[in-house]
């Protein structure tokens, strides 16, 4: 099949998807050895409670700020949800992953075979939804989709193979510049069915660091096998790339010359203004995700004491490799002045950090104002440009107080 052709295995997919959201992160191969997960049904209706759900099909749900600053890693109940189709529900026994392109040795393995021929590898990294904090870009002029505040984001603990150990291991061909990834689900898009897509550049796959791999293809999340909701039984992580390029249920692995023609690829995940076919085809696709920070605590239009009061929030450090936070103020009146937060939580590229600062208010005070300075010394802007679609909303977050 020609790489530039549609990707579509429809007759393999449907072998072993259900039809359902429920999910089966229950199932585990039965020759793992390892604990089983909890019952899908059981972990969806626990992290419905604990998350502020904004659509149920497709499930898309994010946690209350103040969660966000409990834990250094993010766990399951409080780490956000994004899909794009209902969760497929995979038989483990009949998974396979289909790695092809331009490659010398085509291969289809099982979750078992992944595991025993492949190094395990573990990181500590950061996913974050491309409109995370897209709330605050309908403020300027509306955008559509889902309405994220500052909650789509989360660190996790994942285990898995490396991806480059995996294109070794199949001999990328010359002329090989970009990987796909394709998910098993099935999403309705333009009246047909297609799958979710991503797609990063080889040299990025390729580019592991004693911090991170350039991209993992994960099995386990904080110490537990992935739940439905998360990809289960196998999914891409990209360390420093935007949610969308980490494709959960991945299914398909194409090494390519070129950039995935996947919608969510070619036309989904830009940033644009008109959303012309024209502005479309010459705009890049997103791939790292920006510097960033937000207040957890206080919450909006909290009532304070005039006195010292904790600001607790988080930071994360922009998505290219070797950057990381080293510092983050707060100020109590538009930024006139600032305060030093501490730094609560390790630091390290690709993760988000967690601070605290403590703000002396008085009586007059409207608000609260984050800026997060990276280890290059750039800082946030005052204000982030518009786009169609609300994505990488990277402003200065700021809180609106009552003090008396």
């Amino acid at each position: 099949m020609p790489l530039h052709d549609r990707l579509s295995s429809r007759s393999t997919r449907r072998a072993f998807l259900g039809r359902t959201a429920a999910g089966a992160a229950a199932a585990l191969l039965a020759s793992s050895g390892r604990p089983r997960a909890e019952d899908s049904r059981a972990a969806a209706a626990r992290i419905e409670k604990d998350l502020i759900v904004h659509e149920t099909s497709p499930h898309n749900a994010e946690p209350a700020l103040d969660k966000l600053v409990e834990s250094w890693i993010t766990p399951l109940e409080h780490f956000y949800v994004r899909s794009h189709g209902n969760t497929p529900e995979i038989d483990p026994r009949e998974y396979r992953l289909s790695v092809e392109g331009l490659i010398e040795r085509p291969l289809r393995m099982g979750l078992a075979e992944l595991r025993e021929r492949f190094q395990p590898a573990s990181a500590v990294a950061a996913l974050t939804c491309a409109g995370n904090r897209r709330r605050e870009h309908s403020r300027t002029k509306p955008v559509g989709g889902v309405p994220w505040d500052a909650g789509a984001i989360g660190n996790a603990r994942w285990a898995g193979a490396k991806l480059s150990d995996l294109l070794r291991a199949a001999g990328v061909r010359d002329g090989a510049k970009h990987v796909w990834l394709e998910g098993l689900d099935e999403i309705g898009h333009a009246g047909e069915i297609i799958p979710f897509g991503g797609s990063l550049p080889l040299a990025r796959a390729l580019a592991d660091t004693g911090a991170a791999p350039g991209a993992l293809l994960a099995w386990e999340m904080n110490e537990q096998p992935l739940a439905a909701d998360h990809g289960f039984p196998l999914r891409a992580v990209v360390p420093g790339y935007i949610g969308a390029r980490s494709v959960k249920w991945l299914g398909r692995i194409v090494v390519s010359d070129r950039p995935s023609p996947n919608h969510y690829v070619a036309e989904a995940y830009k940033l644009v203004t008109e959303g012309t076919p024209e502005e479309l085809a010459r705009t890049r696709p997103i791939y790292e995700y920006p510097l960033n920070a937000a207040i957890c605590l206080p919450a909006e239009h909290t009532k304070l004491a005039a006195g010292t009061i904790r600001v607790r929030g988080y930071a994360l450090p922009s998505g290219e490799p070797g950057r990381t936070i080293s510092g983050v103020r707060v100020s109590a009146d538009g930024g006139r002045s600032w305060m030093r937060a501490k730094i609560t939580s390790p630091v390290r590229e690709f993760c988000l950090v967690l601070w605290q600062a403590e703000v002396p208010v008085h009586a007059g005070v409207e608000s609260l104002l984050v800026d997060a300075v990276e280890s290059t010394g750039r800082s946030q802007p005052e204000t982030t440009p518009w786009n169609q679609k609300g994505y990488l909303y990277d402003a200065r977050h700021r809180v609106p107080v009552r003090v008396g």
